[in-house]
This record gives C-alpha cells, structure tokens and sequence, in this order.
C-alpha cells in the first residue's frame, strides 16, 4: 500500500479546512479518514497524465452514482470538475442556473450549455494544460530547493 502524506498541495487550503471537509471510509476493521472528493480532485490537477485520466473517473463515477435528484453541491462539483463533453454538457442543461453562475470561474461552460461538444473538448484540453503549467511552475522552486539539499547533503559527505 503507497500512501502519499504532504504538508501542503498546490490549490487547496489549509489542513484544518481539508479535514473538516474530509471523507471517512470504513474497511470494516477500521476508519480511515481522506481529502474529500473535490479536494482530491484538485490536488490531483498536475502534470502527470495518469491523474487527469483519474480526474475524470472519480468525476464520472460521483456523477453516475449519484444522480437523480442530485444536491446543489454535486452539480456545482459536476460543472468544475466534470471532464466527460457529453456529460459535461448534459449536467449544463440541467442545471442552466448554476452553469452560468459557475461559467464565471470556468468559461467553458457557456460551451457545455450550448450544447457544442466539440469547442468543450477544445477548451477542457486547454484548460488541463492551464493546470499542468500552473503546477510545473509551483513545483520549479521546490524542486531546484530539493536539489540545493541534495547537493549540499553530499558535498558534505
């Protein structure tokens, strides 16, 4: 079993926040409590190709499992984090109120409620490598300190 622990992920709030919006899942044996799924799903906005094909699992599965009637939560989650065109677009018909309110924070939306899949695919693309690029650049200062340490570690030895 791998199990990542960080201090601090690029687009989430502090810890306080992340655990009183956590997530406890029960094995039986045991809780284990975890990041919520939409903060999950933020952090898993990087520059690795397998989170973004994760993203858009958890998504689609949250999506699948619990609709209809789904809350105002789960289709604001839907309309930020939804990867899927044909769902996507779906969820912006449904709820045309809040696609608009949301559109302000993620424009592609206004493509999803007019129904045109083909600029949503365009635009999702675009918009993951916004997110891939934010997270090379957040990491870049971590990395060459890492390397500093590294470095500094050896010489030493």
């Amino acid at each position: 079993m791998r199990l990542d622990v960080m201090s601090r992920l690029q687009g989430l709030r502090a810890f306080e926040t992340l655990w009183d919006r956590r997530t406890t899942i029960n094995t039986g044996e045991q809780s284990i409590e975890v990041l919520s799924l939409p903060d999950l799903v933020t952090a898993k906005k990087t520059q690795r190709d397998k989170d973004w094909s994760m993203i858009a699992r958890l998504v689609e599965a949250h999506w699948t499992q619990t609709r209809p009637p789904a809350s105002d939560a789960a289709i604001d989650f839907w309309l930020r984090d939804l990867r899927t065109p044909a769902f996507l677009t779906q969820v912006a018909r449904e709820a045309p109120a809040s696609c608009r309110r949301i559109a302000a924070e993620r424009p592609l939306l206004m493509a999803a409620l007019s129904g045109d899949e083909a600029a949503v695919t365009r635009l999702l693309r675009e918009e993951e490598d916004r997110e891939r690029e934010a997270d090379r650049h957040y990491w870049a200062p971590l990395k060459r300190r890492l390397e500093a340490l590294r470095r500094e570690y050896h010489e030493r030895r």
